[in-house]
């Protein structure tokens, strides 16, 4: 049994049966792993950041009329520990431990941490859910093999999500090398929407939508969004999502699909900046509200 003090809890819930892990539908876990940052350094930070703003972010939703928690609970569960682990064993510790949430029917929501965990949610995810597809929304691929010499890189999460053989849906791709673009072209199960295709209207939206299979999960990295809004991020990128166009794609997803988690990585907090860290909170929310609310 874990059990919870409201400071510590995502939102800062005061009403215990609404975070403690065994009364809460949807689990928060925090995996503050980072060991292949190749830019600015940090991501390991950013579950504590997320939590730590989430306490100044408003229970009600004006979009869902609603306040989502008081539907579901949310419970935050302590930092997994990586001291020792790092490459396929961290990665076997994130799939064992995330899959002992879904065995207890949680809802597993999960804040990152680099990229790579997203290796061992997802395998975890498909195990139970064999049909499962995943939408990234990213400003990178993450379809290298391996980069600088590590196959367990932050740019190769997506090839080792793509070697589990489900259907991948990229949206906000900006930057990649020719690899991985032939990859993409020469692939029936990889299917990308680039940041520079998505301006000019937002019928781009319907189209991702319309593709995606019932059962889904979504894998957010911060440095999706444009560095105007999320600013704080290991590899920052110009030209990226924004936030509306962004909210109205999710809230689709979430109405046409069901979506059985998704985690957010890649934050960065940087010193005297928290715009970042607050935007995912609101984001994780607003998600959870999505999953709960509508």
């Amino acid at each position: 049994m874990i059990v919870l003090d409201s400071s510590e809890n995502f939102l800062g819930i005061t009403e215990k049966e609404l975070f403690q892990y065994n009364t809460s539908r949807c689990v928060i876990q925090q995996l503050p792993y980072e060991h292949t940052s190749s830019y600015k350094q940090g991501s390991y930070k950013g579950p504590s950041a997320v939590i730590q703003n989430s306490q100044y972010v408003e229970f009600y939703d004006p979009e869902i009329d609603d306040e989502a928690y008081k539907k579901c609970g949310i419970s935050s569960i302590p930092p997994l520990d990586f001291k020792g682990k790092v490459n396929a064993e961290a990665m076997e510790t994130v799939y064992l431990n995330s899959k002992n949430h879904l065995a207890n029917d949680k809802f597993l929501v999960t804040i990152g941490g680099e990229h790579t965990v997203s290796y061992g949610l997802f395998k975890a995810f498909q195990e139970k859910w064999s049909d499962i597809g995943i939408l990234q929304l990213d400003a990178h691929s993450d379809l290298r093999d391996t980069y600088e010499g590590n196959k367990w890189s932050h740019a190769s999460v997506m090839a080792r999500i793509n070697e589990l053989n489900p259907e991948i849906f990229q949206v906000g791709i900006r930057a990649q090398c020719i690899e991985e673009s032939q990859l993409i072209k020469s692939s029936s199960n990889i299917h990308c929407w680039y940041a520079h295709q998505l301006w000019e209207t937002d019928t781009w939206i319907d189209e991702v939508v319309s593709k995606l299979p019932k059962n889904l999960y979504i894998t957010i990295d911060t440095d999706g969004f444009d560095p105007s809004i999320c600013p704080s991020v290991g590899t920052p990128e110009p030209g990226g999502l924004q936030w509306y166009s962004t909210l109205k794609l999710l809230r689709k997803v979430f109405e046409k699909c069901d979506v059985k988690g998704f985690d957010i990585v890649e934050l960065n907090p940087l010193s005297n900046e928290d715009l970042t860290a607050y935007t995912m909170a609101q984001l994780c929310y607003k998600l959870i509200g999505y999953k709960y609310c509508l």
